[in-house]
């Protein structure tokens, strides 16, 4: 089982042309506040307010696999590129054949020099929304698989 990964730019012209859908696999708030236009949103971790950190989300998977049959051609993207890589990886043995989006929606820049290592959605001025989509939204999504 492999992982394809490909930079934004790719990953537009995949979903715009060939009609991928892209899964942004960042939190809901995250994902609410701004994400490349048409992703639906399934978190791949859920932030906890107790604790102040990120916890997996038990039910990724399962929602996955209730909303998207496994011959689905699915863009897995997240803030920088590692939550989606992760997430490529557990649909990648779930028998899908995800392609993970790199430098994600905020891009992926080298903590020492500052230098951009792969580009983000935002930066390359790619289309971007806001707040909850109609159908893509994790509340619907989630829904779709009780």
């Amino acid at each position: 089982m492999s992982v394809t990964h490909v930079g934004v730019q790719e990953a537009h012209r995949l979903q715009t042309d060939d009609g991928y859908t892209y899964v942004d696999v960042r939190s809901v708030p995250e994902y609410e506040r701004e994400h490349p236009a048409g992703a639906h949103n399934v978190p791949l971790l859920h932030f906890d307010p107790q604790t102040g950190r990120m916890t997996p989300n038990p039910d990724f998977l399962a929602v996955m696999q209730a909303n998207y049959p496994i011959d689905t051609t699915l863009l897995v993207g997240c803030q920088v590129g590692g939550r989606s890589g992760k997430a490529a990886l557990v649909l990648a043995e779930a028998g899908y054949a995800p392609v993970n989006v790199k430098g994600g929606f905020g891009g992926h820049m080298d903590p020492a020099s500052g230098q951009v290592i792969d580009e983000g959605w935002s930066q390359a001025g790619l289309p971007v929304a806001t707040g909850p989509s109609a159908d893509g939204s994790y509340t619907v999504l989630q829904q779709t698989g009780d």
